[in-house]
Protein backbone atom coordinates (compact mmCIF):
# COMPACT_ATOMS: atom_id res chain seq x y z
CA UNK A 1 0.00 0.00 0.00
CA UNK A 2 0.67 3.83 -0.61
CA UNK A 3 -0.10 6.89 0.99
CA UNK A 4 -3.31 8.36 0.61
CA UNK A 5 -3.27 12.07 0.31
CA UNK A 6 -6.67 13.97 0.12
CA UNK A 7 -6.43 17.61 -1.17
CA UNK A 8 -8.07 20.73 -2.46
CA UNK A 9 -7.64 22.80 -5.87
CA UNK A 10 -3.97 22.62 -6.81
CA UNK A 11 -4.65 26.54 -8.16
CA UNK A 12 -5.73 27.75 -4.57
CA UNK A 13 -5.08 25.07 -1.57
CA UNK A 14 -1.56 26.22 -0.22
CA UNK A 15 -2.36 23.34 2.41
CA UNK A 16 -2.55 21.07 -0.06
CA UNK A 17 0.39 22.13 -1.82
CA UNK A 18 3.02 21.82 1.15
CA UNK A 19 1.31 18.11 1.74
CA UNK A 20 2.19 17.18 -1.72
CA UNK A 21 5.50 18.68 -1.72
CA UNK A 22 6.43 16.78 1.47
CA UNK A 23 5.83 13.50 -0.27
CA UNK A 24 6.95 14.69 -4.21
CA UNK A 25 10.06 15.84 -4.37
CA UNK A 26 11.73 13.03 -2.07
CA UNK A 27 10.23 10.12 -4.04
CA UNK A 28 7.23 9.09 -1.90
CA UNK A 29 4.77 7.12 -3.31
CA UNK A 30 1.18 8.71 -2.71
CA UNK A 31 -2.00 8.43 -4.33
CA UNK A 32 -3.91 12.30 -4.27
CA UNK A 33 -7.70 12.28 -4.00
CA UNK A 34 -9.69 15.27 -4.35
CA UNK A 35 -11.95 17.10 -1.92
CA UNK A 36 -13.31 20.37 -3.92
CA UNK A 37 -13.22 23.15 -1.56
CA UNK A 38 -16.54 25.41 -1.17
CA UNK A 39 -17.75 23.11 -3.14
CA UNK A 40 -21.25 21.30 -1.92
CA UNK A 41 -19.84 17.72 -1.53
CA UNK A 42 -16.63 18.96 0.47
CA UNK A 43 -17.42 17.98 3.94
CA UNK A 44 -18.45 14.64 2.79
CA UNK A 45 -15.49 14.32 0.47
CA UNK A 46 -13.73 14.63 4.09
CA UNK A 47 -15.40 12.68 6.11
CA UNK A 48 -15.72 9.36 3.77
CA UNK A 49 -11.76 9.89 3.86
CA UNK A 50 -12.03 10.16 7.68
CA UNK A 51 -10.56 13.75 7.82
CA UNK A 52 -11.92 16.73 10.20
CA UNK A 53 -13.61 19.37 8.21
CA UNK A 54 -10.07 20.39 6.39
CA UNK A 55 -7.86 19.42 4.14
CA UNK A 56 -4.82 18.26 3.52
CA UNK A 57 -5.71 14.60 4.86
CA UNK A 58 -4.06 11.35 5.02
CA UNK A 59 -4.02 7.91 5.31
CA UNK A 60 -0.84 5.72 5.63
CA UNK A 61 -0.07 2.50 4.62
CA UNK A 62 -0.26 1.08 8.22
CA UNK A 63 -4.09 2.50 8.63
CA UNK A 64 -2.87 5.99 10.51
CA UNK A 65 -4.96 9.14 9.68
CA UNK A 66 -3.00 12.45 9.86
CA UNK A 67 -5.47 15.58 9.57
CA UNK A 68 -3.21 18.27 9.48
CA UNK A 69 -0.17 19.47 7.00
CA UNK A 70 2.68 19.85 10.13
CA UNK A 71 1.39 16.21 11.33
CA UNK A 72 2.13 15.00 7.73
CA UNK A 73 5.84 17.00 7.60
CA UNK A 74 6.17 15.41 11.30
CA UNK A 75 5.28 11.62 10.23
CA UNK A 76 7.10 11.66 6.86
CA UNK A 77 10.16 12.71 8.49
CA UNK A 78 10.29 10.49 11.02
CA UNK A 79 9.11 7.33 8.73
CA UNK A 80 11.87 8.61 5.60
CA UNK A 81 15.14 9.33 7.85
CA UNK A 82 17.23 8.58 4.90
CA UNK A 83 15.37 10.80 2.38
CA UNK A 84 16.54 14.38 3.05
CA UNK A 85 13.02 15.41 4.16
CA UNK A 86 15.21 17.34 6.98
CA UNK A 87 18.48 18.50 7.74
CA UNK A 88 20.53 15.59 9.46
CA UNK A 89 23.11 18.30 11.03
CA UNK A 90 20.86 18.79 14.63
CA UNK A 91 21.39 21.93 15.35
CA UNK A 92 20.35 22.52 11.69
CA UNK A 93 17.09 20.14 11.91
CA UNK A 94 15.84 22.14 15.13
CA UNK A 95 16.20 25.34 12.79
CA UNK A 96 14.45 23.72 10.17
CA UNK A 97 11.56 22.52 12.23
CA UNK A 98 11.39 26.00 14.06
CA UNK A 99 10.59 27.60 11.05
CA UNK A 100 8.01 25.26 9.84
CA UNK A 101 6.53 25.64 12.86
CA UNK A 102 6.77 29.26 12.42
CA UNK A 103 4.95 29.18 9.18
CA UNK A 104 2.32 26.87 10.05
CA UNK A 105 1.38 29.38 12.79
CA UNK A 106 2.20 32.67 11.72
CA UNK A 107 2.05 35.10 8.85
CA UNK A 108 -1.54 35.12 9.33
CA UNK A 109 -1.70 38.74 7.31
CA UNK A 110 0.12 37.71 4.38
CA UNK A 111 -1.92 34.55 4.51
CA UNK A 112 -5.14 36.53 5.07
CA UNK A 113 -4.80 39.14 2.23
CA UNK A 114 -2.75 37.41 -0.53
CA UNK A 115 -4.47 34.05 -1.12
CA UNK A 116 -2.56 31.68 -3.37
CA UNK A 117 -4.07 31.64 -6.73
CA UNK A 118 -1.34 29.57 -9.07
CA UNK A 119 -3.56 30.56 -12.06
CA UNK A 120 -2.41 34.19 -12.92
CA UNK A 121 -1.17 36.87 -11.18
CA UNK A 122 -2.41 40.70 -10.13
CA UNK A 123 -1.01 43.87 -10.55
CA UNK A 124 -1.30 46.77 -8.55
CA UNK A 125 -1.42 45.21 -5.41
CA UNK A 126 -0.58 47.67 -2.10
CA UNK A 127 0.37 46.04 0.92
CA UNK A 128 -0.56 47.17 4.22
CA UNK A 129 1.97 47.43 7.06
CA UNK A 130 0.86 44.20 8.48
CA UNK A 131 1.75 42.20 5.34
CA UNK A 132 5.02 43.67 4.77
CA UNK A 133 5.99 43.18 8.21
CA UNK A 134 5.36 39.29 7.23
CA UNK A 135 7.03 39.54 4.34
CA UNK A 136 10.36 41.07 5.92
CA UNK A 137 9.93 38.16 8.28
CA UNK A 138 9.84 35.97 5.85
CA UNK A 139 12.53 37.36 3.98
CA UNK A 140 14.97 37.48 7.41
CA UNK A 141 14.50 33.16 7.41
CA UNK A 142 15.32 33.47 3.54
CA UNK A 143 18.11 35.12 3.92
CA UNK A 144 20.12 33.41 6.99
CA UNK A 145 19.49 29.94 5.80
CA UNK A 146 20.58 30.71 1.94
CA UNK A 147 23.58 32.83 3.11
CA UNK A 148 24.55 29.54 5.25
CA UNK A 149 23.55 26.75 2.63
CA UNK A 150 24.30 28.71 -0.87
CA UNK A 151 21.05 27.79 -1.69
CA UNK A 152 19.42 27.00 -4.37
CA UNK A 153 16.93 26.08 -1.29
CA UNK A 154 17.01 26.94 2.65
CA UNK A 155 19.08 24.08 3.36
CA UNK A 156 21.12 23.36 -0.32
CA UNK A 157 18.76 21.22 -1.37
CA UNK A 158 15.06 21.14 -1.14
CA UNK A 159 13.82 19.90 2.41
CA UNK A 160 10.36 20.41 4.13
CA UNK A 161 11.17 23.53 4.88
CA UNK A 162 11.33 24.15 1.71
CA UNK A 163 7.72 22.66 0.97
CA UNK A 164 6.17 24.77 4.11
CA UNK A 165 7.75 28.15 2.52
CA UNK A 166 6.90 27.55 -1.13
CA UNK A 167 3.06 29.13 -1.02
CA UNK A 168 4.84 32.33 0.21
CA UNK A 169 7.38 32.73 -2.75
CA UNK A 170 4.39 32.58 -5.28
CA UNK A 171 2.77 35.20 -3.20
CA UNK A 172 6.12 37.24 -3.24
CA UNK A 173 6.06 36.71 -6.99
CA UNK A 174 2.26 37.21 -7.90
CA UNK A 175 1.46 39.90 -5.95
CA UNK A 176 4.32 41.97 -6.89
CA UNK A 177 5.62 42.09 -3.58
CA UNK A 178 8.65 43.57 -2.49
CA UNK A 179 11.47 41.49 -2.18
CA UNK A 180 15.47 41.07 -2.53
CA UNK A 181 17.56 39.86 -4.74
CA UNK A 182 18.77 36.89 -2.52
CA UNK A 183 14.63 35.93 -2.23
CA UNK A 184 13.82 36.73 -5.84
CA UNK A 185 16.56 33.91 -6.63
CA UNK A 186 14.85 31.49 -3.90
CA UNK A 187 10.82 32.15 -5.40
CA UNK A 188 12.84 31.45 -8.54
CA UNK A 189 14.15 28.25 -7.46
CA UNK A 190 10.66 26.80 -5.99
CA UNK A 191 8.67 27.41 -8.79
CA UNK A 192 10.97 25.57 -11.37
CA UNK A 193 10.99 22.99 -8.82
CA UNK A 194 9.94 19.67 -11.31
CA UNK A 195 7.25 18.84 -7.86
CA UNK A 196 5.91 22.54 -7.96
CA UNK A 197 5.59 22.43 -12.09
CA UNK A 198 3.80 19.53 -11.88
CA UNK A 199 1.30 21.00 -9.54
CA UNK A 200 1.15 23.86 -11.25
CA UNK A 201 0.38 22.19 -14.66
CA UNK A 202 -2.28 20.06 -12.88
CA UNK A 203 -4.61 23.40 -11.48
CA UNK A 204 -4.48 24.72 -14.68
CA UNK A 205 -6.28 21.62 -15.95
CA UNK A 206 -8.80 22.02 -13.46
CA UNK A 207 -11.86 24.09 -15.29
CA UNK A 208 -13.41 25.67 -12.07
CA UNK A 209 -12.23 28.95 -10.79
CA UNK A 210 -13.18 29.86 -7.15
CA UNK A 211 -14.83 32.96 -7.17
CA UNK A 212 -13.89 34.00 -3.78
CA UNK A 213 -10.38 34.39 -5.07
CA UNK A 214 -10.75 36.71 -7.86
CA UNK A 215 -8.70 40.05 -6.60
CA UNK A 216 -10.96 42.11 -8.72
CA UNK A 217 -10.60 45.08 -9.25
CA UNK A 218 -6.89 44.26 -9.21
CA UNK A 219 -5.87 43.17 -13.04
CA UNK A 220 -4.77 39.93 -13.64
CA UNK A 221 -1.49 39.35 -15.55
CA UNK A 222 0.63 36.25 -16.30
CA UNK A 223 1.80 33.91 -13.31
CA UNK A 224 5.51 34.74 -13.46
CA UNK A 225 7.62 31.49 -15.20
CA UNK A 226 11.52 31.58 -15.22
CA UNK A 227 13.57 28.89 -17.33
Amino acid sequence: MTYSLLIGQKSYSSWSMRAWLSFAPFDIAVTLHMAEIYGDTFRDTVATFGGHRTVPAVRTPDGGLLTDSIAIAWHVAEAFPDRGVLPTDPVLRAEAQSIIAEMHSGFVDLRANCQVNLRNAWAGFQPSDAVLADCARAEEIWAKALGRSGGPFLYGDFTLADAFYAPVATRFLTYGLPMTDVSLAYAKAITTHPAFLDWRADGLKETKEIGRYDKAPLQRIPFPTFS
